[in-house]
């Protein structure tokens, strides 16, 4: 049986986990980023478990800037609960349980959420081999960004929702 929620400070653990688990450490987020990120938006941490095991998760923070900026990254307090867009830092699965739509399940969560809070869209980066998924979804690649997270290159993604 698989749950669907939002975070709580009792979750930082396996977040912080599936976090390592999911990116180089050049890119994850580390436990204190995290605990920060936990302790300002909890409600933009969306959760799927197993019985015990966290699966799968994205969050990011609201904000009023339409593009997402690498100072996001490092400062929760940047977040905006009526911000109109809804950014995502992190899409990730359990290695182990990839393959199987666990993502697709929590970013339909994101963008449902996000839709009920009235957001303008959604944004995100990834790598260029992620632009079809995240595509799939009805993100627009807007090409390669600004952003130098990780020393890596990335794609910003937007999807805009309607009314």
């Amino acid at each position: 049986m698989l749950c669907l929620r939002n975070a709580t400070a009792d979750d930082l653990e396996a977040i912080a986990t599936l976090e390592s688990a999911s990116f180089p450490v050049e890119e994850a987020a580390d436990r204190t980023r995290l605990a920060e990120r936990l302790a300002v938006y909890p409600d933009c941490f969306w959760l799927l478990y197993d019985e015990k095991n966290l699966l799968s998760y994205a969050c990011g923070l609201a904000t009023g800037h339409r593009d997402l900026a690498d100072a996001m990254y490092a400062n929760a307090h940047m977040h905006e609960k009526d911000g109109p867009w809804q950014m995502l830092f992190s899409v990730c699965t359990d290695p182990g349980h990839r393959g199987l739509g666990l993502a697709h399940h929590v970013l339909c969560a994101a963008i449902e959420a996000s839709r009920a809070r009235g957001k303008a869209g959604l944004v995100l980066t990834c790598k260029k081999p992620l632009v079809p998924f995240y595509g799939s979804f009805g993100f627009a690649d807007e090409g390669v960004c600004t952003s130098t997270h990780g020393g890596q290159v990335w794609h910003q993604m937007r999807l805009v929702l309607g009314a």
